[in-house]
């Protein structure tokens, strides 16, 4: 491997973990963050929150919700998600889209696990480490991140587990 593959692999690395040896706890921090996000939401069955970090930068923010002028009511009268729910991956994801910040070699703290169609935006947007606390019990999306080389970080707040999949 040449010394410019070196420097571009070690930029990508402080760029994803740019706190060194107190990561671990940025994250904690980081998702703590979106679990409060998460509140915003007006979905009952799942509230979900996210936020893009970008080095030492939040770039974005979102959590599940109708999209922009909608009525606020995730679930019909039979309690079951609207189908034009957004997650809080898609919503942070095209919230940053909108900005003028790249997404490129950033991590998602998101509380919910992702689905496999935010996980396709997750690859596409560049997102490169994806951080959550919660199991959906549905794994598809995990396994598509998998593929894709994604670092995957569940994280489980109450029990001190960090566990780098």
């Amino acid at each position: 491997m040449g010394a410019c593959n070196l420097v571009k692999r070690k930029k990508v690395t402080d760029e994803l973990k740019p706190y060194g040896a107190k990561q671990k706890t940025f994250d904690q921090r980081y998702l703590e963050m979106a679990l409060i996000w998460a509140r915003n939401s007006y979905c009952v069955r799942r509230q979900v929150g996210a936020l893009i970090v970008k080095g030492k930068m939040i770039i974005s923010d979102g959590y599940n919700g109708t999209p922009a002028g909608f009525e606020n009511i995730c679930e019909d009268e039979n309690n079951i998600t609207k189908p034009y729910v957004l997650h809080a991956e898609a919503n942070a994801i095209t919230k940053v889209a909108k900005s003028h910040n790249s997404s490129e070699n950033s991590t998602l703290y998101v509380t919910t696990s992702p689905c496999m169609e935010c996980s396709k935006l997750i690859i596409q947007s560049g997102i490169k480490r994806v951080v959550y606390c919660n199991r959906y019990p549905k794994t598809d999306g995990l396994d598509l991140l998998r593929r894709a080389g994604i670092e995957l970080v569940f994280l489980d707040l109450e029990n001190d587990i960090y566990e780098i999949q």
